[in-house]
């Protein structure tokens, strides 16, 4: 009984995030949290290239032109 309270405390962390995977799972949550992951990186990009256009543009010329 010692050996199982033993390993319970060493691997609550992954037993926890290993239940809450499967209930995600379970309730389709994975496809709202992909939706939400693909907005937010699309918000992030969007900020970076709004303050730093011209390097941007510079990067993306120079892309093109190896093409």
């Amino acid at each position: 009984m010692d050996d199982i309270k033993k390993f319970l405390i060493k691997y609550r962390g992954a037993i926890i995030g290993g239940l809450i995977a499967l209930i995600a799972l379970l309730l389709n949550l994975h496809k709202i949290v992909i939706f939400v992951l693909i907005i937010v990186v699309g918000i992030i990009i969007g900020n970076y290239v709004q303050h730093n256009k011209e390097m941007v543009k510079d990067k993306l010329k120079s892309y093109i032109d190896k093409l």
